[in-house]
C-alpha cells in the first residue's frame, strides 16, 4: 500500500470532504487537540472542511492529502495568506492522520510536501503550534522543526481540561 501525497485544488478539496470529515472525526475522538471538542461527528466536521475548501479556492490555504487506495487518510494545510508585513511566512495547520493509517510515515510525507510547496511559493518561514505532551509534539523535532516555547493553559483537550501548547518554527528556503 503506497500512499500518494497530493496538493488539492478547490474542486478536489470539495470532493475530498467526506474522507476529510472521517479523518478529522477520528482524530478528535481519538484525543487530538486540534480545535474541536468531543463528541465530534461527521456533521460537525463538514462546515469546517467547507471553509477550508473555500480558503483553497481563494488561495489562502494549501491543502494536502495522503491517499491510500484512493481514500484520503491524512492531511495537512499551509495557511499561505498573511498580513502585508509577513508575505514570507506560512502557518502549518491540522496535520492529521487517521488512526488506521498511522505508522506508515504519512505525517513525514505530508510535512515534506507542505514544506516544499510553501518554499516554492516564496515562504521562507513556517510556524505551527501543537498540544504539549501529545504524540504530535514528538514528530516535529524529528522533522527539523525548532521548539520556541510553551504557553500553559492555551487550549482545551477535546475531552475537556486545559492543555499547554508548544510552538515551533522551521526555515524552509
Amino acid at each position: 500500500m503506497t500512499a500518494m501525497i497530493r496538493l488539492l485544488d478547490a474542486a478536489q478539496a470539495r470532493m475530498a470532504i467526506p474522507d476529510l470529515c472521517e479523518v478529522l472525526t477520528d482524530c478528535v475522538n481519538g484525543g487530538a487537540s486540534v480545535g474541536f471538542m468531543q463528541p465530534y461527528t461527521h456533521a460537525d466536521a463538514e462546515p469546517y472542511w467547507q471553509g477550508v475548501a473555500d480558503a483553497v479556492a481563494s488561495g489562502a490555504t494549501l491543502l494536502f492529502v495522503a491517499e491510500i487506495e484512493g481514500r484520503s487518510v491524512g492531511t495537512v494545510q499551509v495557511g499561505a495568506a498573511q498580513m502585508p508585513n509577513q508575505p514570507h511566512r506560512g502557518d502549518l495547520k491540522k496535520l492529521l492522520v487517521h488512526r488506521s493509517a498511522r505508522g506508515k510515515g504519512l505525517a513525514r510525507e505530508l510535512m515534506v510536501a507542505a514544506e516544499r510547496e510553501a518554499a516554492a511559493r516564496g515562504k521562507t518561514l513556517l510556524v505551527l503550534d501543537t498540544a504539549t505532551g501529545s504524540d504530535a509534539e514528538a514528530i516535529y523535532p524529528r522533522l527539523g522543526w525548532e521548539r520556541v516555547g510553551v504557553i500553559p493553559d492555551y487550549a482545551l483537550w477535546p475531552e475537556g481540561g486545559l492543555c499547554a501548547t508548544t510552538f515551533f518554527y522551521k526555515r524552509v528556503a
